[in-house]
């Protein structure tokens, strides 16, 4: 991933906070080009390692409840560029509006829970990687209503591609069990959560480098399995 020439960047980038930012990567052009590349490696290798294992997931979806194997939903990633992101289904088929996961959510199916508890759902992101729409760790892509809702030092966070896991995915791990009222799901995302989410993802872009990326995947493998 090559960082974007800055007058070519959105709008609603060119601001004294996003500047900040932009500067300190443009001094890591070369932990972002290696990122790029172990990105490319890693995701081919984990591809051809969890094809079996996806093919029997996807069996156990489609065996258990109606509905496409693959959720696809457009998220916001690197330059606010909108792509479709992959997940295997873990909800029925419902007209329910809220995007948010709340606790104890109906909404999920029996194997839903079992791919959400250790993160399988998120295996077919493996391909969003590989094709460059995301890395390995970087901020969690957010849906547009939500990325129209950022304050100006928010839009740094997109100088980067989203990430599979990120070290607000390792703190937020049980993000659901912080939700409980679907009334004002919403609100309490955006006037809490994800404010203090943004903090720790601008900290990231400050520290990035390829060894604290990896730190970032071993503590979610820590958390997940440990």
């Amino acid at each position: 991933m090559f960082l974007q020439k800055w007058e070519l960047l959105p709008d609603e980038f060119h601001n004294d906070e996003v500047k900040k930012y932009y500067d300190i990567l443009k001094t890591k052009k070369t932990q972002l080009f290696f990122k790029r590349v172990l990105d490319i490696v890693f995701s081919l290798i984990l591809i051809v390692l969890c094809l079996l294992p996806m093919l029997v997931i996807s069996i156990m979806i489609k065996a258990t409840s109606k509905g496409a194997v693959i959720f696809k939903q457009k998220r916001v990633t690197v330059n606010g560029r909108v792509f479709s992101i992959y997940k295997f289904r873990t909800m029925y088929v419902s007209q329910e509006t809220y995007q948010i996961t709340v606790k104890n959510d109906p909404r999920i199916t029996k194997v839903g829970v079992k791919l959400r508890k250790y993160r399988l759902d998120e295996l077919p992101q493996l391909f969003n990687v590989l094709k460059g729409d995301m890395s390995f760790v970087g901020t969690r892509p957010e849906v547009m209503k939500y990325v129209n809702k950022y304050t100006p030092a928010m839009y740094a966070t997109l100088l980067m591609p989203a990430g599979v896991t990120s070290y607000t995915c390792v703190l937020y791990k049980d993000e659901e069990e912080l939700f409980d009222n679907v009334e004002q799901i919403e609100y309490d995302y955006l006037h809490g959560v994800l404010e203090k989410k943004m903090e720790t993802n601008l900290e990231y872009i400050e520290k990035f480098n390829i060894g604290h990326d990896f730190y970032i995947v071993f503590l979610t493998i820590k958390e997940i399995f440990f």
